[in-house]
């Protein structure tokens, strides 16, 4: 199945295969990879390692898959699902950027555009967290249309349904 990036005002999310995804696994970029400083971060590394877990045990995702953030035909960070919808019709999002690239609005506007991908494949909603001293991200999905909807020690839970 092929899957088209996505674009935005100023980014593409380029849906990753599996090749592009062991190469982010590994940290080591192939002809055509154009990868930013600090790109890929622990968190595509293990985004990237769920993907491939996940392509091996359910198939390929289609749209509910990992997507790298590219800016200038550069990659920056990664958005992307944890896998197919639950059983309520709920994906669940998670996303990072390169520390240089942060405070722009890149990541706001990267979830905007999965938010739409996810409710234009017909989910219910869209959940995702952010550790409580991480008020940068909340204010990622706050600005996406996500709501504070629970809190626990540890985490600030968001969602948005459809």
């Amino acid at each position: 199945m092929k899957i088209e990036s996505v674009a935005t005002a100023r980014l593409v999310l380029h849906p990753l295969n599996r090749d592009e995804a062991e190469r982010i696994v590994a940290r080591e970029s192939g002809d055509g990879d154009r990868w930013g400083a600090e790109y890929p971060g622990d968190g595509d590394v293990r985004a990237a390692t769920g993907f491939l877990r996940g392509l091996t045990e359910r198939g390929d995702p289609g749209v509910f898959r990992n997507y790298e953030i590219r800016l200038d035909g550069v990659a920056v960070g990664g958005i992307g699902f944890h896998g197919p919808p639950d059983e309520l019709g709920v994906a669940t999002i998670g996303y990072g950027l390169v520390p240089g690239v942060r405070g722009n609005g890149y990541a706001s506007e990267a979830l905007r555009a999965i938010l739409e991908v996810a409710r234009t494949a017909g989910v219910t909603g869209v959940k995702g967290d952010a550790d409580l001293d991480n008020p940068a991200s909340h204010r990622v999905m706050e600005a996406a249309g996500m709501a504070c909807v629970a809190e626990d020690e540890q985490l600030r839970h968001f969602y948005r349904g459809f």
